[in-house]
């Protein structure tokens, strides 16, 4: 039966510092489907997934689908038909992945999937490195109902890409955070495609639609980039981020701690780009002698906010490949 890959899991919970394991995977070749290249924070994980590689010795096959799933797909069938060890797929989308991953399976080459979750049997790939993608929403639906207090807001909410499950999760979990407070709302909702771009155009058609952005109390994004395109709109619109509307976000790319140290961005919360430690340790265990891991790793979530010194932040994650 299918499932999405919930919390009943089986669970690893793992921190920022996750220990470089550089035996099991040397000489070992390892593909890798990227998403693309659509966030800072996309681009961070790439990096450390190709550093965290090079440090072990892999041989990593890189591809970029450019934000489509078909592309993806080919590439998984390029790297089976390459007889690579083992597969890394950061997936486009949740569904549509049963019939590759079974060729994967056939191949007796093992899958892990980083940062997103799919909807299929759970025997077609090894493990799924995530954080908790409802609990982020949660937490920054939390944190708004917290600044906000009794006040009536109107938030309009910038999605992810339709179909992926952090747009999925992360607006499910903030929906379930405001339940319940009558005066919190989401009046506007539309994808930004997790791009600044998009945020920004999608922005910029909410604060026409709210009179002139002066009914919008929030907005919340479900990735920090559309963020900081969504801070671009308020500003040019004669209002001020921050203050005026209030923004709240998740990734924790170094972009936002520059915009909350000047005001323009409240709070977002962490997700690590680090995916590839745990993915590579968890490969090389199976690889050496079978080993099963659990079928979800989870990474943590941190809220930060103004009061957490951003800039001091933003410092210490220029040098993580962002």
């Amino acid at each position: 039966m299918k499932r999405i890959l919930a919390a009943t899991s089986a669970v690893v919970c793992l921190t920022m510092a996750v220990p470089v394991l550089a035996e099991g995977l040397e000489g070992k070749v390892i593909g890798f489907s990227q998403i693309g290249s659509e966030s800072g924070w996309r681009a961070a994980e790439t990096t450390l997934t190709q550093n965290e590689a090079k440090a072990r010795g892999i041989d990593l096959k890189f591809a970029d689908a450019q934000q489509k799933q078909e592309n993806q797909i080919k590439a998984v069938r390029g790297f089976i038909a390459q007889g690579v060890d083992g597969i890394l797929i950061a997936p486009v989308v949740s569904t549509g992945w049963d019939d590759v991953l079974a060729e994967a399976k056939e191949a007796n080459i093992p899958v892990v999937l980083l940062d997103r979750q799919i909807e299929a049997p759970d025997d077609l790939y090894l493990t799924a490195v995530t954080s908790d993608q409802v609990h982020e929403g949660r937490v920054a639906g939390d944190w708004l109902v917290k600044d906000v207090g009794d006040k009536p807001c109107k938030v309009v909410e910038l999605q992810g890409t339709t179909g992926s499950s952090p747009a999925i999760n992360r607006k499910k979990g903030f929906e379930e955070a405001i339940a319940g407070h009558g005066n919190l709302s989401i009046a506007r909702s539309q994808t930004g495609d997790f791009t600044r771009t998009k945020g920004k155009e999608v922005m910029e058609s909410f604060i026409k639609a709210e009179n002139g952005g002066k009914d919008i109390c929030a907005v919340y994004a479900h990735n920090d980039d559309m963020a900081v395109g969504a801070i671009q709109a308020i500003k040019e619109a004669g209002l001020k981020p921050g203050s005026d509307i209030r923004v709240v976000s998740i990734d924790g790319v170094p972009d936002i701690f520059l915009a909350m140290a000047a005001g323009e961005a409240n709070a977002t919360v962490e997700l690590t780009p680090n995916m590839a430690g745990p993915a590579y340790d968890a490969l090389a265990a199976y690889l050496k002698d079978g080993t099963q891991p659990a079928k979800w790793i989870q990474t943590e979530s941190k809220l930060f906010t103004q009061a957490d010194d951003p800039k001091a932040v933003y410092e210490t994650k220029k040098g993580l490949g962002y």
